[in-house]
């Protein structure tokens, strides 16, 4: 077995739980799927964007940390520490499904963690109850994702690609349907809501214990060498997309030339070799088929 189909293995595992489930992407024939987005639409862009997405997710995760009662259920109920790839692969294989699966799918998915979230309650250790569906919170965990998910792909995908600020607010737009039929409620649709919404929820975050111990599993995540190397390059590339603020909040003091110098070209590197490793994605390729057939079955 040679090193492009090792690492492309690895990729698969880590990141889809080994397989790709291409019938969730192929039909049925021209079915727009659930954000109704092609090649060319900024979510398609965004998403499909490998080095954006990794650096994007890492970000997120921290992030989102700083809700002390996100992170209070995270912490209480998910099994992260002892099935990380697991957890990985869920995130991810949601994320993909809403994007690019067709329509019944992403519905099916979004049904599966809403049933997870009833379960998914509990006290935080300042003595707040929570509830995972608790519509404010899951607007809070949906702006932290996306607005990382715009950071990576605006960092890491060539400057000819990036998108403008009219496209920005279009991801917003495009992706808020996602949050909104999870439960969450007024949902950020362009840039300016985004960055509002951060602006007014920052007083209600703070680091937590834990918080820092999820960013310290996170830096140490990896089965074998390799993976932890990788993991390694993309959290410090990942600490360069949050905000100054919480930056300082979870104590990461990562001066900006190393950011700048270090960081960015390693990550951008890593990114090259996966994608080279993963060649052509077969889930694009799978939804392309499906939405090329549209006006073939139209009457």
């Amino acid at each position: 077995m040679g090193l492009r189909t090792r690492v492309a293995d690895e990729l698969k595992a880590t990141v889809h739980g080994g397989h790709l489930e291409l019938d969730l992407y192929e039909g049925p024939a021209g079915d727009p799927g659930l954000l109704g987005v092609t090649p060319g639409d900024p979510a398609w862009r965004v998403h499909g964007h490998l080095t954006g997405m990794l650096t994007g997710g890492f970000a997120a995760l921290m992030l989102q940390s700083l809700h002390p009662l996100a992170m209070a259920g995270v912490d209480q109920h998910s099994d992260f520490r002892s099935d990380p790839v697991g957890r990985l692969a869920g995130t991810a294989g949601f994320v993909t499904t809403t994007t690019f699966g067709s329509t019944r799918a992403a519905h099916e998915a979004i049904a599966r963690v809403r049933r997870i979230h009833t379960r998914v309650r509990g006290t935080a250790p300042d003595g707040r109850p929570y509830r995972a569906d608790d519509p404010e919170l899951l607007t809070w965990v949906h702006t932290a994702e996306v607005r990382s998910f715009l950071a990576g792909y605006q960092t890491y995908a060539p400057r000819r690609y990036r998108l403008t600020p009219a496209e920005c607010d279009a991801y917003y737009r495009q992706v808020a349907p996602v949050a909104e039929l999870l439960g969450a409620e007024q949902v950020p649709r362009d840039t300016r809501q985004a960055e509002r919404y951060l602006a007014r929820i920052r007083p209600r975050l703070r680091a937590t214990e834990a918080a820092w111990d999820s960013v310290r599993f996170l830096r140490g995540f990896g089965r074998t060498a390799r993976e932890r190397l990788v993991v390694h390059q993309l959290m410090n590339a990942a600490v360069g997309l949050l905000p100054d603020w919480a930056r300082s909040e979870l104590g990461i003091g990562r001066p900006a030339a190393v950011r700048a110098c270090w960081d960015r070209p390693a990550a951008t590197a890593v990114g090259r070799t996966l994608e080279w490793a993963r060649g052509p994605s077969e889930i694009h390729a799978a939804v392309r088929r499906r939405l090329a057939q549209e006006n073939v079955t139209r009457p």
